[in-house]
């Protein structure tokens, strides 16, 4: 089921339809074949496929007292917009668990639906009670008060080298973090739209008994 305009295609639709690896192979595609960092962001909350609008923080770590602790970290959960995705570049440091339940409370209330923690986090049991989906490398229990801060908001930052603007969008689920760049975000979501519903067909097709090289000779989809 093709789609004329993929401006059509709703976040919430592309929650119930897409998936990281078939929103990769759509970028793949249109010559962006780095758009998925290559460090471990498992779900650590929630098994579900997160998709929004990426909300950026820079952090870094850090070897004094913080005079200002959470300033910047809490200007910008608060300033979180509906579909948004906070992300945490933080240099996959595990110097301190920098996302946790208060924030995620915090965030969800601002319509925030989820975070990308390239870091540690905390409090995963109360923030999995409130379905909050979070991705993070792993956990640590140290609170982030003059160990980490956030050092600027709403500019462009890297996770393992793959470039997060503010307001790209973001694929999260098991398989990855997929991040679609705004310039080609219509192009993207129309292939990836596509190949979801090819797949099917070509899944069907199989699962009827044609041999996998018929099929993919057919349908040109794997």
């Amino acid at each position: 089921m093709a789609v004329e305009d993929p401006a059509t295609i709703t976040l919430p639709q592309m929650r119930e339809q897409l998936y990281s690896a078939v929103v990769s192979d759509a970028l793949d595609g249109l010559g962006y074949s780095n758009q998925s960092p290559r460090v471990p962001l498992p779900p650590i909350t929630v098994d579900t496929t997160l998709v929004g609008r990426a909300k950026t923080t820079l952090w870094a770590d850090m070897a004094h007292e913080d005079p200002q602790p959470y300033e910047l970290e809490l200007q910008a959960v608060d300033s979180c917009q509906p579909h948004d995705v906070f992300v945490a570049a933080a240099g996959g440091s595990w110097r301190s668990g920098v996302w946790g339940e208060l924030l995620s409370t915090a965030a969800s209330n601002s319509g925030c639906v989820g975070a990308i923690i390239d870091g540690a986090v905390r409090d995963v049991v109360k923030m999995r009670a409130m379905q909050f989906p979070v991705f993070a490398r792993g956990t640590c229990v140290y609170d982030s008060m003059h160990r980490q801060r956030v050092i600027d908001i709403d500019v462009p930052v890297q996770i393992d080298r793959v470039t997060i603007c503010p307001g790209d969008l973001i694929f999260a689920d098991e398989d990855g973090v997929v991040v679609v760049p705004q310039a080609v975000e219509q192009e993207a979501i129309q292939a990836a739209w596509n190949k979801v519903h090819a797949e099917n067909i070509t899944r069907d097709a199989i699962k009827n008994g044609m041999k996998a090289v018929d099929a993919y000779a057919k349908y040109g989809v794997l």
